[in-house]
Order: structure tokens, then sequence, then C-alpha cells
């Protein structure tokens, strides 16, 4: 038998929670009513991404310097 129908079989069979799959959608409802009450929140929001933005663009940035050093 292959390995997928297996994996979907089990999936199948064991059917998750729909309070994780709606979770992300609840959260997403419950930020943009807080940005609808406090503009000042969005803000907030594209800075804290653009920081985490950043620093993902650094770490990159030092990973493949130093793949290139090792060549």
């Amino acid at each position: 038998m292959c390995p997928m129908a297996e994996t979907c079989k089990g999936m199948v069979e064991k059917p998750r929670s729909g309070v994780l799959l709606m979770l992300p959608g609840v959260v997403l409802i419950i930020l943009g009513l807080a940005i609808i009450m406090q503009p000042q929140i969005l803000a907030w929001l594209i800075a804290i991404a653009l920081i985490v933005i950043g620093i993902g663009m650094v770490m990159m940035a030092n990973f493949v310097r130093k793949l290139g050093g090792r060549a």
C-alpha cells in the first residue's frame, strides 16, 4: 500500500479539532477590531514587522557570508 494512502487514511479517521483551525481567523478579527478602535496600533505593528524583517535579513546575509567564506 502507498505510504501516502496510509497518511490520508489516518487524517480522515482522526479529524482534528475545528477550534485550532479557527484560531488564526479569530485572532485576525480581534486585531482588525483593535486597529479600528486604535489606529495607532497599525503603526506599531508595521514598525515591529519591519524590525523583524530587518533582523531576518541581517541574519540571512551573515549566513550567506559565512557560507561563501567556507568554499
